[in-house]
């Protein structure tokens, strides 16, 4: 029987960085979902399909499978039984990702992939809406989340380290405007489940969120 934790928030709250964590230290998988949407475009790209032709591609999405397994604590993507994982990080890859992304058809197509995975396999699953929408059923859901401010400092202090220019008032204005427009979109809005439990990290480091996460999971597990 597989055991599923859903992980929701904003822009910035860490949710990727925390799942993989958790995902090593409890022997789980991590679904990046993110992944599963570039494999999804990768295969549009393949196979010629552009961005812009809708009807080509809610027909194309019929013949997409895409999984995620590790080998040696490493993800691999695999696409119709082929491993794209050195392919999808690629600028046209994200570029496919981010335009075919907003298709109610290929959100379904991956929502299905999303759950036929956490079926077969004990997984962490991070994201906007997988409390409420990919894995409503999930045995445990937290609502990672922290303030404006501290996601800008955060996201401020990860450019400035990899040599990139930027402005911290900037930042913060666009993750207000991105949890906006999250938060009000028609498909799959962010918002917290009704039995997720909140966790605000504005005053932990990643340590310290990893152990509540533990303690959340483990007085949920034997509630």
């Amino acid at each position: 029987m597989s055991y599923n934790i859903a992980i929701d928030g904003p822009a910035g709250a860490g949710k990727s960085t925390i799942a993989k964590l958790l995902a090593r230290e409890l022997g789980y998988i991590y679904v990046d979902t993110g992944a599963m949407y570039r494999a999804m475009a990768c295969y549009f790209l393949q196979n010629g399909i552009p961005a812009e032709d809708e009807a080509k591609i809610t027909d194309a999405c019929a013949g997409v499978d895409v999984t995620i397994s590790y080998r040696d604590g490493e993800q691999q993507v695999i696409l119709n039984g082929e491993n794209v994982t050195g392919k999808i990080r690629t600028e046209e890859v994200g570029k496919m990702a981010s335009t075919v992304s907003v298709y109610p058809v290929v959100r379904t197509k991956l929502v299905e992939l999303q759950r036929a995975l956490a079926k077969t396999e004990n997984v962490i699953m991070d994201g906007r809406d997988i409390g409420t929408v990919v894995l409503p059923d999930a045995d445990v859901k937290i609502y990672l989340t922290a303030s404006s401010a501290v996601r800008a400092k955060r996201r401020y202090e990860e450019l400035t380290e990899k040599g990139v220019d930027c402005n911290l008032e900037e930042i913060e204005k666009d993750i207000i405007d991105r949890d906006y427009r999250d938060m009000h979109r028609e498909v799959s809005p962010l918002k917290q489940a009704e039995d997720a439990v909140l966790l605000d990290t504005s005053e932990l480091d990643i340590d310290g969120v990893v152990r509540e996460m533990k303690r959340i999971i483990a007085e949920v597990c034997h509630a």
